[in-house]
């Protein structure tokens, strides 16, 4: 069941973040990451009262993640990446 409401192109964007954050600490820290990301867009404080969805969570300026800045985030994403994905949604 899902978390978070996601199309298909959000998934997307989540799996490419999940990867480009976490990729070096396997497919577990890939799934917590994943689960810090869709946190975000389902907390209501403070910090994260504008992330409503996938893309303001990942974008989020300031607080968001440093992965955006870097070239590996912009490549497509991978299909075991997705299913990582969808397993935190």
């Amino acid at each position: 069941m899902a978390v978070i409401k996601t199309r298909d192109q959000d998934v997307a964007l989540l799996a490419r973040l999940m990867r480009a954050e976490a990729e070096g600490e396997g497919e577990l820290g890939m799934l917590k990451a994943g689960n810090v990301m869709v946190n975000r867009v389902r907390a209501d404080c403070l910090d994260f009262t504008d992330i409503v969805n996938v893309e303001k969570m990942v974008f989020q300026s300031p607080g968001g993640f440093e992965a955006t800045q870097k070239g590996y985030f912009y490549q497509h994403a991978r299909e075991k990446d997705k299913r990582l994905a969808k397993k935190t949604n």
